[in-house]
């Protein structure tokens, strides 16, 4: 075995999976990783952020729509924290991200000694929120434990992994062979699992697909298309898995999303759902109106989670309904046209969307016009971003990108600077609100440093918008806390370099054009009033 250091063997094995991004803030405890990642820098781009938070919010983004793990380093203790919304956020929406953290010196663990940056137990804090945690402490563990890493993260469901490293054993020399990358096929499905699936999907009359998060992972979007049109299906999507298939396709009649979407028309007239990488979390309907469900999902622990399934299969969404698309070909299956009705979903549903939400569906519908089919649209917590899930038609896959369950606030910002960093040739729009964005103002910092040439638009309302709607139509107007204070934008944006712009909402195709044509990072101020969110309709 050759002799290197653990930050040397660190870097090594990440170079040697492929990592080509490594996004970061420095401390004392991981400086022999940095300084090993000063040797590597022909290979490993290290992109240094201005607070932690943002090294995982960009190896989410990156990951996204790259499809490549994003990688994220941090010290311990309060690094390591503010590294969790990230983390937590990239667990929510199924990303696989790994974050490498610092630990107190090994001869301090568990001695509640006050080491600096000490948390006791610090793997506990992200077992909650990882699919696997794990420390080394001696230098020859270090590329076997980032290589089960990237096994962790390339198999089954795709959720984030922690691994954290003490200063010492990064420092220390010591013997430490190099793991080759490895390809991990997907896993066997038992035939007759698929034959009853074929027997359900050609008995049924009146079919339905739902996709999911793991839809989109796995890459099935093709197959969900050619058995919607083999079963005259209508699609639905969840806000994880836009643009699994082109929505612009008849096929796709809407996406579920905080109560609304097409899921009550459509459930009320199907009588098998076939449910792909999903958990099947419908608001819309009661457990007791559920037709027959068929449900693939490569998490056996999601299998019936939340509703009762007549089939449960446990594998790859793209190797299972590969075979189920297979076997219906094979044997002529074709039902007769439905595309009348689905027609009707999809229309039905987008007329509502654009009853109940006017102004954001037009500022939605302007910015899609603006935007390659191919553009990264990152959606933030903000009005016109929620209503965007329901709203924007994507047309490409990892082209839109959500918080998932988390609903995370101040994401959106960092989440496309990494998303840039990942597909630096296509266009990418962050949506935030004036309260959302300044939770990381100060990436302005990185944009310009790094020349990240995203394009940030800020829908200024000086509010906390949603608890703002909230107070005003459920508790009387009785307004405490969701007033804000903002800066002058522009102004901001200028004083970190990059190009400050304002508009309003009449404006804003014109100015998205401009931005986009800008060289340069671009902050976008749009002055808007406080709108009505989706989960807080007023009927």
């Amino acid at each position: 075995m050759p002799q290197m250091n653990g930050g040397e063997a660190l870097v090594r094995q990440l170079r040697a999976e492929g990592v080509d991004t490594v996004f970061a803030l420095p401390g004392v405890q991981i400086m022999a990783a940095f300084d090993a990642l000063y040797d590597a820098r022909a290979d490993i781009r290290m992109i240094h952020v201005r607070h932690e938070q943002a090294t995982t919010y960009m190896a989410d983004g990156y990951a996204r729509v790259s499809g490549k793990p994003g990688v994220a380093m941090v010290v311990p203790g309060p690094g390591a924290l503010n590294a969790t919304a990230g983390l937590g956020t990239a667990y929510a929406s199924g990303s696989p991200v790994l974050l490498i953290s610092g630990q107190i010196p090994t001869d301090s663990l568990g001695k509640q000694q006050g080491q600096l940056h000490e948390v006791e137990d610090q793997l506990d804090v992200f077992r909650p929120i990882t699919k696997w945690a794990h420390r080394v402490t001696r230098v020859e563990e270090i590329p076997e434990a980032v290589h089960e890493a990237f096994r962790q993260l390339t198999t089954g469901r795709p959720r984030p992994v922690e691994l954290e490293v003490p200063p010492d054993t990064l420092a220390n020399l010591g013997d430490a062979d190099i793991i080759e990358p490895e390809e991990y096929p997907p896993a066997a499905v038992r035939a007759l699992e698929i034959a009853r699936a074929v027997q359900i999907l050609t008995e049924a009359e009146r079919p339905a697909i739902v996709a999911g998060g793991g839809a989109l992972s796995s890459g099935v979007g093709a197959e969900i298309l050619e058995l919607a049109r083999m079963l005259q299906a209508p699609v639905m999507t969840t806000q994880t898995s836009k643009g699994v298939i082109d929505e612009s396709e008849p096929y796709h009649v809407g996406t579920n999303y905080v109560g609304l979407g097409p899921a009550e028309r459509v459930l009320a007239d199907t009588d098998v759902l076939l449910a792909v990488g999903t958990r099947l979390s419908f608001r819309q309907a009661s457990v007791e109106s559920m037709p027959r469900i068929i449900q693939i999902d490569a998490d056996p622990d999601e299998i019936g989670r939340n509703m009762d399934v007549e089939l449960g299969i446990n594998a790859d969404a793209k190797v299972a309904l590969g075979q189920v698309v297979a076997q219906l070909r094979s044997a002529g299956v074709s039902k007769p046209s439905r595309m009348e009705k689905i027609e009707g979903y999809r229309k039905a549903f987008k007329d509502e969307v654009r009853e109940l939400a006017p102004e954001q569906s037009s500022m939605i519908d302007t910015i899609r016009d603006r935007l390659d089919d191919d553009a990264i649209l990152v959606s933030g917590s903000t009005t016109v971003g929620y209503w965007s899930t329901l709203g924007y038609e994507v047309r490409q896959p990892q082209t839109y990108i959500t918080s998932g369950y988390f609903g995370t606030l101040g994401y959106a910002f960092p989440t496309a600077l990494g998303s840039k960093v990942g597909a630096p040739d296509k266009q990418v729009v962050a949506l935030s609100g004036d309260g959302g964005f300044m939770y990381n103002t100060q990436e302005l910092s990185t944009a310009v440093r790094y020349g990240i040439n995203l394009v940030t638009v800020v829908f200024n309302n000086g509010l906390y918008g949603a608890s703002r709607w909230d107070q005003t139509h459920r508790y009387g107007e009785r307004f405490i806390g969701t007033d804000l204070a903002n800066p002058d934008f522009v102004k901001l944006a200028e004083l970190f370099g990059a190009v400050g712009m304002r508009t309003n909402p009449d404006g804003l195709g014109d100015a998205l054009t401009e931005a986009l044509a800008a060289n340069a990072p671009v902050l976008l101020d749009v002055e808007v009033l406080n709108m009505m969110p989706p989960f807080q309709i007023v009927r």
